[in-house]
């Protein structure tokens, strides 16, 4: 159990040492923007670093947006001495749509990797397979609670939940959480189960599993953590729930990335340019790819226990840092 702990701590530590060095060189940008504007723009070595703190955590139950958080941080995006309250919000604006519209690498690797449930979905929906229809209705059940209340709290979230405390609590917790899931499944083992394949959910379920996913707007919880628990609390087996945690991973995110690039696009844009945009859309897809790959694999073979050790020890690791003004 500690072996991947330990490397998955030193994935962290080797990632803010790369966010420290990345920092360096936030000066030395693709357009050589005006100085004002230089507090906001982004290398390519920090875009890179951004993609792949991204595509890495997107889908492990970790929390990619706490991730992208901490590591803009410490590389000093989002951050402006401009006077102006109004140009240091246009920042932080930019610099939150940034992180969110990367996040469409994630979604373009779980795209190939299950293309296959797509189809199939799309099928359903023009009456060509019932299966894929049924698929496609609990999708569509479980993304409604998070559109509506995304829309109704967004700004609220932003302004009080995007900051590394609260961050380090939802970590904190989160990874208690999942120890003592795995000590009541233990409990739990000697009695019989009766655990459904992803074809037996219906839309009543997928529905709690959307309103689980709920939880995960405030950052550092994440929602594939939300999400992969809450399928397993209504009845799928292990694997079915993570693979429907990714599929609606798909559908949530497109949805925030393709709100965030309309609303923010501009302000993204004129901050960051198109470069960087670029390369941490690639080196998501990359990471995620090696990501969803590898969990699949693992939690094969092992559960989520790993995880919540990780969890933990990153929010000790983070406060510390943080209370003694190192990030």
């Amino acid at each position: 159990m500690y072996g991947p702990v330990n490397r998955c701590l030193s994935w962290s530590v080797f990632l803010i040492v790369m966010s420290w060095g990345a920092g360096g060189y936030g000066a030395t940008t693709l357009t050589s923007p005006p100085a004002k504007e230089r507090a906001a723009a982004i290398s390519v070595i920090q875009a890179a670093v951004l993609g792949v703190v991204e595509g890495l955590t997107e889908y492990l139950p970790v929390s990619s947006t706490g991730h992208l958080l901490v590591t803009q941080r410490v590389m000093g995006i989002g951050n402006s001495n401009s006077n102006s309250s109004r140009e240091r919000e246009s920042v932080k604006a930019a610099a939150d749509a940034y992180a969110i519209c990367i996040q469409g690498g994630a979604i373009l690797a779980v795209l190939g990797l299950y293309g296959r449930r797509f189809k199939q979905m799309l099928k359903g929906v023009v009456g060509r397979d019932p299966a894929g229809l049924k698929m496609a209705i609990n999708m569509a059940a479980a993304f409604g609670p998070a559109a509506i209340i995304g829309l109704l709290l967004e700004g609220r979230i932003k302004e009080h939940l995007f900051g590394v405390w609260p961050v380090v609590w939802a970590w904190f917790v989160g990874g208690i959480g999942i120890l003592v899931l795995g000590w009541w499944q233990g409990r739990q083992s000697e009695r019989p189960r009766h655990t459904k394949p992803l074809e037996e959910l219906t839309w009543r379920l997928a529905l709690l599993i959307g309103l689980a996913q709920c939880v995960a707007m405030w950052p550092g919880v994440s929602r594939s953590l939300v999400t992969i628990v809450g399928g397993v609390m209504v009845g799928l087996t292990l694997l079915a729930a993570v693979e429907f945690s990714f599929l609606l991973g798909v559908v949530t995110l497109t949805a925030a990335a393709f709100y965030d690039a309309i609303k923010f696009g501009t302000i993204m844009l004129d901050s960051f340019h198109a470069l960087p945009l670029v390369v941490g859309l690639v080196f998501a897809f990359l990471s995620a790819v090696v990501a969803v790959k590898w969990m699949v694999n693992y939690l094969g073979r092992h559960g989520l226990g790993v995880f919540g050790y990780y969890r933990v020890a990153l929010a000790l690791l983070v406060a510390l840092c943080y209370a003694n003004k190192l990030i």
